[in-house]
């Protein structure tokens, strides 16, 4: 008996190839993408915890900046090195906002 060779075209081949490896390539790239999101969402709110800290640590500055300048204290400083307060001698001077 003669067996009978069915020939595949070699575009058929060629296009069940492509189907199979889109079949692999997508899953794999899924879990790729999803891992480098993750790692970014992570830096992101390393980030902002960061600057949070920052935040709080500028402010708490801001309040000892604003306790040292307070007139008490100022009086307080002068009276221990043996200064004497004279409110006709005191000058405001303003900064410039625009900068």
């Amino acid at each position: 008996m003669r067996k009978n060779k069915i020939k595949i075209p070699f575009i058929e081949v060629f296009l069940w190839g492509i189907v199979v490896l889109l079949l692999l390539a997508i899953p794999i790239t899924s879990v790729y993408v999803k891992a480098v999101l993750s790692e970014t969402n992570i830096a992101l709110q390393s980030a902002k915890d960061d600057l949070e800290k920052q935040a709080n640590t500028n402010e708490g500055l801001k309040m000892e900046i604003n306790e040292l300048a307070s007139l008490d204290k100022i009086q307080l400083v002068a009276n221990e090195n043996g200064l004497s307060y004279n409110n006709n001698n005191v000058v405001v001077v303003e900064q410039d906002k625009e900068k």
